[in-house]
C-alpha cells in the first residue's frame, strides 16, 4: 500500500511540474514572439503598430533619454521613432541573439544599421531588456555607446 501511494504522490508531483513547466514555458514562447514581431514592425516603420505593443506610459531606460527611467506615452513613442526615421529612413535592425529571461524579461541583442541625408552610415551595436506583463510592454530598457553623442 505504501508503494502505491508513493507513486501516486510522485504521479501528481510530476504531473504539477510538467504543468507548470509547460505554462512557464508557454509563456516565454508568447513573450519571445511578441518580441520578434516588435523587430518586425520596427524594420517596417509601422511605429503606431509597434508603439501598441507597449501599456500606455511604458518605462523606458534609454541614452538618448537621459541617465534615469522615463515614463512615455505611445504618442511619445511615435514622435520619437518617426523623427528618427526622418533622419535616418532606411532605419533598420538586425537580431543577433533573443535570451529569455524567466516569465516576464526577455533579453535581445541587436545591431541598428542606417544612412542619414548626407549618405554617412551608422551600424551601433543595442542590447534591450524588454520586460513584459499580460502581453504588453511595461519596460524597454535599452543599453548602447552613446559616446559620440555627447561630444
Amino acid at each position: 500500500m505504501k508503494t502505491i501511494t508513493s507513486l501516486f504522490v510522485l504521479l501528481s508531483v510530476s504531473i504539477f511540474l510538467i504543468s507548470c513547466c509547460k505554462s512557464s514555458c508557454e509563456k516565454n514562447q508568447e513573450n519571445e514572439q511578441l518580441v520578434k514581431q516588435y523587430f518586425e514592425l520596427f524594420n517596417a516603420h509601422k511605429w503606431k503598430e509597434l508603439s501598441e505593443l507597449y501599456i500606455e506610459n511604458a518605462e523606458f531606460k534609454d541614452p538618448s533619454l537621459g541617465t534615469g527611467i522615463v515614463k512615455q506615452s505611445q504618442q511619445d513613442f511615435i514622435k520619437k521613432y518617426s523623427e528618427l526615421n526622418q533622419i535616418f529612413p532606411d532605419l533598420k535592425d538586425e537580431i543577433k541573439q533573443i535570451y529569455v529571461s524567466g516569465e516576464k524579461n526577455v533579453i535581445v541583442e541587436f545591431v541598428s544599421t542606417g544612412t542619414a541625408p548626407d549618405n554617412s552610415k551608422f551600424e551601433l551595436p543595442i542590447c534591450t531588456i524588454f520586460t513584459i506583463e499580460k502581453g504588453k510592454i511595461t519596460k524597454d530598457f535599452t543599453y548602447y555607446d552613446n559616446f559620440d553623442e555627447t561630444k
